[in-house]
């Protein structure tokens, strides 16, 4: 049997391109998934997020947007290094990955393999050429939302080499659409 899988979406669908990972994860709803894969937006419900990671996952698939200086519409795979740095603040009305996993591991949760799926937005929220209220997500970005669900079922199914589980992938890559 495989281990429990969490997918899930971050991102605030008022703000264009940061709706990204909503995006994804209201398409990988909607598609067949082994049983032991749960899909959820957890938008930017950064608590919420905290308190789901203090379960029992063996794999945890985080799909976000993801500003990195590449192409808008280019989708990443990041393996983040998570520190502890004895940081544990959440602004609980924003969502900023590495603190929701900084705080799940000091209320008690094990470290957990992380995995981002990420997208280059083309408009970053506070950015110049940006507008405040955008409930839609840029072309390319837009384009990209099925390249990132594909990635995410591959890495739902794919064996790794300690013995069939779910998820194995190399540190970073970079996808270029």
């Amino acid at each position: 049997m495989g281990r429990r899988i969490l997918v899930a979406g971050i991102g605030n669908i008022f703000l264009g391109d940061d709706g990204f990972g909503v995006e994804v994860v209201r398409r990988l709803a909607g598609r067949p998934l082994p049983g032991d894969v749960e899909v959820r937006d957890f938008g930017i419900r950064g608590m919420d997020l905290a308190y789901a990671l203090q379960e029992d996952y063996g794999l945890v698939v985080l799909v976000d947007a993801t500003p990195r200086g590449g192409e808008p519409g280019t989708i990443y795979l990041i393996e983040p290094q998570i520190e502890d740095d004895g940081e544990a603040t959440l602004d609980t009305h924003g969502m900023d990955p590495v603190k929701v996993i900084k705080l799940s591991r000091a209320l008690g949760a094990s470290p957990t393999r992380t995995l981002v799926v990420g997208c280059e937005p083309q408009f970053v929220p506070g950015g110049e050429d940006y507008d405040e209220m955008l409930m839609e997500l840029s072309e390319p970005v837009g384009a990209a939302v099925d390249e990132a669900v594909t990635l995410v079922e591959s890495l739902l199914e794919e064996p790794d080499e300690s013995g069939g589980e779910a998820g194995s992938r190399p540190d970073v890559s970079t996808r270029r659409r």
